[in-house]
């Protein structure tokens, strides 16, 4: 299909046609943009992945993605869960793609779907399903016949799926862009010439589809053919100079919106007002989509993760892990779109141009002269210092590290780094079913195996993936020797020295029975050596080595060659010298005992006896029963007492957990693991935690969560809010003759009211949203005036001016900032404790 200039260009001034027609809709593109039945669009789009959230989040989450400004969703499809074994199918419950796609349209969006079918996404082997490394002959992701075979085979399963249930734009659904392959083009380098055929036959291969949409590539600057290349980064804006057939648009298919975190990881995030300067810096070099990687992260469920790879994923997205709106990120890039969309005309249709304001400033600007239609973007580069610029002889304040968005290239309507949009604070409360029946049984490994138990025997020890195949993350390697007195250390002060080398990720050590101790490699070493001293006797002595795997790898050529496992053993220290057990023989088993009975279920929970619990007992599994918190807040399970483990709660996979694995920091990187609602009942769930190392399962917590601290923190210096501006007959002017000085909107949750106001302060308060504090130019009106005008409410405004606090604009240092937190909670029924009436 000939997308470019597929059809006739509509005429610059034609309003925009968002909603999909019920017969069809042509997708085409020129240099510009994407073109819905020929008309030029902008698209802000959010990466939501069915998989990583339960199906009765689904509709909150893109309701709440196009409230904030979105008009597309994207997701991945993997191949690993839609099809776990060859020619067996699974789209159910949290893998119903049909359902997710469906819900985009009910909610009159559009949507990109990446097929791949290689994913990466930090998920398990890159959602390809293990049985393809059993096929025999196969090399992933080259141009190898068997993989080909079977990835044209799968692709065009989805591709069929999609159409029968009319999702394609061409059939007058919402999909306008499929994603072919992913991010190869570093792949294709060590692939050489293999790469080169591989990738144009994939592309030949995803057209052939017929799908009726554009195909893209990301990270794959020569994409052939009419595929359209696209850029994932930060900073695509500065770092990618788009197609090298500059007939294709500049699309943005990964924004980051945080870093994904593995285990080991400190916390990190990235700012809202960085990420409104990426955005706002694409556009304004001819940019006319973005999508926000992830826009909700949602949760890595029982083994999906990818090596390492924490269940919480993306948690500093617009949406954070739980659903829940984390400001403010998600209402200044609300604000963004909203600024952009009122340049839509301009950005589109209008003649680029480029003025230097200085060395690290520049005008970017969009102007139709004759239909008096204009954008202009000044961009302060500096990472420092503020700047005053001069743009068509008038002067404009722009802040370091951000642009001003003129909206008719005379009025700021947009600053990325004044921020008007609210903030809020995440909190999380005990519950009294933390309490209520906390009482924990256990059942151990029962005994440590030996290598006569064990029916797989080799030489050497295996790799582990060959013999799990993905099933589980447990292998046991044992061996057996034998030790003669003059082998023993003759000094009483120096004992043995168990050295274990392993491809990764984590292993426990048991001599004779005994628990010696435990290692593990890092995501970017995943290699490592377990070195633990051990007590031995004459005679016959038992190694056993449970080895598990953090997730299998997503990412890198040669994946199906990846290895996991322990490989060479030795002792140290006896008086023979160094003994090495690498060919000593060893017996494998694969999987756990609770495993194989599967004692997480309520099912399988009879077929073995618990008793009491004991704490701090390693490779033990625990159970209690609870009833779900009341309320509709999500639920969270505080494992800061526990290991390292596996979470199941009525036979639901939550996740991987690793307390025990410190950062740099000296915290673990996960401690609070989300349990969904749907995964629960009203009373008797069954919590069950698999322990590896050991740890104190009565002192886990249950909690809930809340972002119920609102706050604002804005300066007089602020542009009017974006609400306040309209586009008429091509110009910019204020909404019904509107303030157009800087306000502070604070709104509660839904059902939630403004029951008091912690702080509130008019001058130079600093700090972030619950933690502020006041400055030397301190107004003690403030908290007053915040009270009169908020209490009771579940959304009030609040200037931001001196007069109306009686603050002092001369007082030295200060920024003519009003900084206020409120507290929100449900309206208490009248006449009862607590209750406040509106005011």
């Amino acid at each position: 299909m000939a997308f470019a200039a597929a059809l006739a260009l509509m005429v610059p001034g034609a309003a925009a046609a968002w909603e999909l027609t019920k017969k069809g809709t042509v997708v085409s593109y020129d240099h510009r943009s994407l073109m819905i039945d020929g008309r030029r669009e902008i698209f802000f789009s959010g990466s939501i992945h069915y998989p990583r959230s339960p199906p009765d989040m689904w509709p909150d989450l893109i309701a709440k993605a196009k409230e904030g400004g979105l008009n597309v969703v994207e997701s991945y499809v993997f191949w690993n869960v839609h099809e776990p074994e060859k020619g067996v199918y699974n789209f159910e419950g949290r893998y119903d793609m049909i359902k997710f796609f469906k819900l985009i349209q009910d909610h009159d969006m559009y949507a990109v779907v990446r097929i791949g079918p290689f994913v990466q996404a930090e998920w398990n082997h890159g959602g390809l399903p293990y049985w393809l490394r059993e096929v025999p002959d196969i090399v992933f992701r080259t141009n190898n016949e068997p993989y080909k075979k079977l990835m044209e085979e799968f692709v065009n399963r989805i591709v069929k799926m999609l159409k029968d249930a009319n999702l394609f734009a061409s059939q007058g659904g919402p999909i306008i862009l499929a994603q072919i392959e992913n991010e190869y083009q570093h792949m294709e380098a060590a692939f050489k010439e293999e790469g080169t055929k591989y990738i144009n036959w994939a592309a030949k291969m995803a057209e052939a589809t017929g799908t009726g949409v554009p195909w893209i590539m990301c990270k794959q600057t020569k994409a052939p053919g009419e595929v359209i290349p696209t850029c994932n980064g930060r900073n695509c804006g500065d770092t990618w100079p788009g197609p090298l057939n500059k007939t294709k648009p500049l699309l943005w298919t990964e924004n980051w919106t945080a870093q994904y975190r593995v285990f080991g990881d400190p916390p990190s995030q990235r700012s809202a007002e960085d990420i409104a300067f990426a955005v706002a810096r694409f556009f304004s070099v001819g940019g006319t989509l973005t999508n926000y990687y992830m826009y909700h992260g949602g949760t890595n469920f029982g083994r999906t993760a990818a090596a390492f790879v924490m269940p919480k994923y993306y948690d500093e997205a617009p949406l954070d892990e739980f659903g829940l709106y984390k400001e403010p990120k998600w209402g200044h890039l609300r604000d963004l779109h909203q600024a952009l969309k009122l340049c839509k005309k301009a950005l589109l249709w209008g003649t680029p141009s480029t003025q230097k304001l200085g060395k690290q400033f520049e005008a970017r600007v969009f102007e139709i002269k004759n239909q008096n239609v204009c954008v202009a973007f000044l961009s302060n580069h500096n990472t420092k210092d503020d700047v005053t610029l001069t743009f068509r002889d008038k002067p404009y304040f722009v802040p370091r590290h951000s642009i001003s968005i003129l909206a008719d290239c005379k009025t700021v309507v947009f600053s990325t780094q004044h921020v008007n949009a609210q903030h809020n604070q995440r909190t999380f409360h005990f519950t009294d079913q933390t309490v209520q029946n906390n009482v924990w049984q256990m059942f151990d490994e029962e005994k440590i195996p030996k290598f006569k138990q064990a029916k797989i025997r080799t030489r050497k020890a295996e790799e582990l993936y060959n013999l799990t195949k993905d099933k589980t993350d447990y292998l046991w390697y044992t061996t057996s020797f034998k030790l003669e007195d003059d082998d023993m250390p003759f000094r009483r002060d120096v004992r043995p020295v168990l050295e274990v080398n392993s491809h990764g990720h984590s292993s426990v050590a048991f001599v004779n029975n005994v628990f010696v101790g435990c290692g593990h490699g890092t995501k970017m070493n995943k290699a490592f050596m377990l070195q633990k001293p051990m007590d031995l006797k004459k005679g016959i002595n038992h190694i056993a080595v449970l080895a598990t795997t953090m997730g299998m790898m997503d990412s890198g050529a040669y994946l199906e060659h990846r290895e996991a496992g322990i490989d060479r053993v030795q002792i140290q220290g006896l008086n023979a010298g160094t003994l090495d057990l690498t060919n000593n023989g060893w017996g494998h088993i694969v999987g756990l005992v609770g495993e194989q009975k599967e004692i997480y279920t309520e099912k399988g929970m009879g077929s073995v006896t618990w008793k009491p619990a004991v704490n701090d007992k390693p490779l033990t599994w625990y159970k209690r029963h609870f009833d779900m918190p009341s309320g509709e807040d999500p639920v969270v399970l505080d494992l800061d007492p526990m290991g390292k483990g596996m979470i199941f709660v009525n036979g639901q996979g939550v996740g991987r957990y690793w307390i025990s694995y410190k950062h740099a920091l000296g915290r673990s990187s996960q401690q609070l693991y989300h349990v969904p609602r749907s995964f629960m009942r009203e009373k008797d769930n069954v919590l069950v935690l698999f322990e590896e190392e050991g740890g104190r399962p009565d002192a886990v917590m249950i909690l809930t969560v809340k972002r119920d601290n609102i706050c604002t923190f804005i300066s007089e210096k602020n542009p009017a809010h974006i609400r306040s501006w309209q586009r008429k007959d091509s110009q910019i002017t204020a909404k019904d003759g509107g303030n157009l000085k800087p306000q502070a909107t604070l709104t509660c949750p839904p059902k939630k009211v403004i029951q008091q106001v912690v702080f509130a302060s008019y001058g130079n308060p600093e700090g972030i949203c619950g933690n502020y504090t006041v400055g030397s130019c301190h107004s003690p009106r403030a908290k007053e005036v915040a009270e009169k005008t908020c209490l009771g409410q579940q959304t009030c405004t609040l200037p931001v001016s001196a007069d109306v606090y009686g603050g002092d604009i001369k007082c030295p240092g200060t920024t003519a900032t009003l900084a206020v937190q409120a507290k929100c909670s449900k309206r208490s029924p009248p006449g009862f404790p607590g209750a406040t009436a509106a005011q």
